[in-house]
């Protein structure tokens, strides 16, 4: 559909969109409020089921899940897509064991039998459990809110205006020099009430943004094409990311820029269709041992893969190893005191950062959020553990890692917001860059490959700078850097300090059977690594 007949369309009321449960509805009207007060009469109906019924523990999730996507290219919109999923989770503890239920009907009566299916459940699964739930203990916090700090809601915001914004960068990219170009708006809006027989009823409203695109420039001679991505990082904030503030803006070597908690998206859009037309002229990197600096924009994806979920206390006990992999990070390294990085290196778990996509207030089990050390002066000290695993670290508290994607999923641990501390002595990353004799600077995702033990990787980027005597003097192209993961972070030898500290994320980071999406945000600033293996990727393919 033309922008023009899209916006009219939209201009005259139209557009509504199939729902799962087969009405139109206009986007807009999915921020209809509800009844304020039913969450608390489900819930106490559950939790006074669950007594009745013998539990010595029950929680409960009602939630009503919102998202919407558009999606555009060049000149078109291709399509808009608006969800809303409401419903019902019970879990209960019986004799030592978990039993789930869920329900999409919210009244009493339905929510009741939820809470009798999961303690059936609970029943059945005692029997063959060889180890009784040991579930460490949470005060009740009472009645609590929470919500993600907004300026403006994007759910709010006319279709029309999303669509006008995409298109117009769009436009701005083609007018570049981009032979292709297509964007995409993501918004999610999770509005969840948790209540549990520890005394806890918590309402909280939940929202997260992110705006990728992708600049496509053809050599039309020989047939030959290079992309470049978009350098936003995925946000939990709300259409105020977008309005391109200055202050959130970070002038990078090589003419490259960075942003923080606010994007500009048609300026990134420029640069994306100038640098995708550049990398066709680009020569192909040289293998060989480099010091590398990373961006932000590369580095938070090593950090994901690398740190966060190797040390994810599930993955470490083998609970995912038939669908993720388990983890080098085992137990017993931490009992050791296992260097995991030269002295500089730290890293925190933090679900309380703001603008992240992992902060909330309290997680899905009514646990407070927090910031703890995983990594303090290069030695493993903790990893990330939800309720019914922190006895098995010696704790006596969750670190608050529980999630679902739906009140229909059961909650189970996800990463915490994981990031590396910036340094503490004053480095800009222009200062960093000086210091470099042969290096490259990687800027913003690329492809990766991972093993399932978290322990060998290998990373690309967006762009790829070549350094010489302290001077970037160009794009280079097909370059990767492998690691092994304790040799690599042994390698850091210089982080610029907080003024440069930004977020990088996954929106869509996929976990668990059956599959569930959650997001998490990475932070860092530029990082320097010496001696590190670059690998051509083109000569690896056979180019």
């Amino acid at each position: 559909m033309r922008r023009r007949d899209f916006l009219a369309f939209t201009g005259a009321g139209l557009a509504g969109l199939m729902l799962p449960h087969g009405r139109l509805i206009a986007a807009e009207q999915l921020l209809e409020p509800g009844d304020p007060a039913l969450g608390k009469r489900l819930a106490d109906a559950a939790l006074q089921a669950a007594r009745g019924a013998g539990a010595s523990y029950c929680d409960v999730r009602i939630g009503r899940y919102l998202s919407q996507s558009i999606i555009t290219r060049e000149r078109n919109v291709e399509n808009v897509t608006n969800s809303e999923s409401a419903g019902v989770g019970v879990r209960v503890i019986v004799d030592g064991a978990w039993g789930f239920a869920a329900t999409h009907q919210r009244t009493p009566e339905q929510v009741v039998q939820a809470v009798a299916q999961a303690v059936a459940i609970a029943r059945a699964n005692a029997k063959v459990q060889t180890r009784r739930v040991q579930l460490a203990a949470t005060p009740g916090v009472g009645e609590v809110s929470w919500h993600t700090p907004l300026k403006k809601n994007a759910m709010a915001v006319p279709v029309q205006d999303k669509v006008g914004l995409l298109l117009d960068i769009n436009a701005a990219a083609l007018g570049a020099g981009a032979d292709y170009f297509n964007s995409t708006l993501f918004l999610v809006n999770e509005q969840k009430y948790f209540a549990s027989s520890d005394g806890s009823w918590i309402d909280q409203d939940v929202h997260r943004i992110w705006l990728p695109f992708t600049a496509t420039a053809v050599d039309k001679a020989s047939g030959r094409f290079r992309t470049r991505n978009g350098l936003s990082a995925p946000m939990g904030m709300g259409y105020e990311f977008l309005d391109g503030e200055r202050s959130g803006r970070f002038e990078l070597p090589g003419g490259v820029v960075g942003y923080g908690h606010s994007y500009d998206p048609r300026e990134d859009a420029l640069a994306a269709a100038r640098q995708a037309r550049e990398k066709l002229t680009a020569p192909s990197v040289k293998p060989g041992r480099y010091d590398v600096v990373l961006d932000p924009s590369n580095l938070f994806l090593t950090i994901h893969e690398n740190v966060g979920h190797p040390l994810e206390l599930d993955r470490v006990l083998g609970y995912e190893a038939n669908y993720a992999g388990t983890s080098f990070a085992t137990l017993d390294k931490r009992d050791a005191g296992f260097r995991w990085g030269s002295d500089i290196v730290n890293f925190v778990a933090d679900k309380t950062q703001p603008g992240s996509l992992g902060a909330v207030g309290y997680d899905d089990e009514g646990v407070k959020t927090q910031r703890w050390d995983l990594v303090r002066d290069g030695i493993l000290v903790d990893y990330q553990a939800t309720r019914d695993e922190a006895h098995i670290l010696g704790r006596d508290a969750s670190h608050g890692c529980s999630y679902a994607d739906s009140w229909s999923s059961v909650q189970f641990q996800r990463m915490a917001n994981v990031s590396l501390a910036p340094g503490k002595a004053p480095l800009s990353v222009a200062e960093m860059v000086k210091d470099v004799e042969n290096g490259l600077y990687f800027h913003g995702r690329g492809s990766y490959s991972i093993d399932q033990q978290r322990y060998n990787a290998q990373f690309g980027a967006q762009l790829c700078y070549q350094i010489k005597d302290g001077r970037i003097t160009g794009l280079v192209e097909d370059a990767a850097y492998q690691i092994r993961t304790p040799e690599f972070w042994n390698a850091c030898s210089a982080i610029c300090d907080e003024r440069d500290f930004r977020l990088g994320g996954s929106f869509f980071d996929g976990k668990g059977q059956p599959s569930q999406v959650s997001a998490v945000s990475h932070g860092s600033s530029t990082t320097r690594f010496n001696g590190i293996n670059i690998i051509n990727t083109a000569r690896s393919l056979g180019a």
